[in-house]
């Protein structure tokens, strides 16, 4: 029942405030600052959220083989020995080579 009286009371105060304004000048006005503040907050609020969420993800990528292969060669051949020859990747019988036994 009071959301009928602030209605009735609402429609009967703005006829009068809106005469005293330019009716060729349209602003915001406090309901459209509310509006916007509103707004500021909650994407405020979401991009503190998803910082947070962001910092707790740990994800590492798979090593990529041949940088994983060049590491292995390195330390041999530092100490002087020839480097050790990098594993031919295997193919099945469609690839033309046999498979050793």
């Amino acid at each position: 029942m009071s959301d009928v009286n602030v209605t009735l009371a609402m429609t009967q105060f703005v006829p009068l405030a809106a005469d005293k304004f330019d009716k060729n000048k349209v602003t915001p006005g406090v309901l459209g600052f509310l509006v916007f503040a509103a707004l500021a907050v909650g994407v405020w609020m979401l991009m503190k959220s998803m910082n947070r969420h962001m910092g707790r993800v740990d994800f590492e990528e798979a090593p990529d083989p041949a940088a994983e292969r060049e590491k292995a060669a390195a330390p041999a051949s530092a100490s002087g020995s020839a480097p050790a020859p990098s594993p031919a990747p295997e193919d099945g019988p469609a690839g033309g080579r046999p498979k050793d036994a």
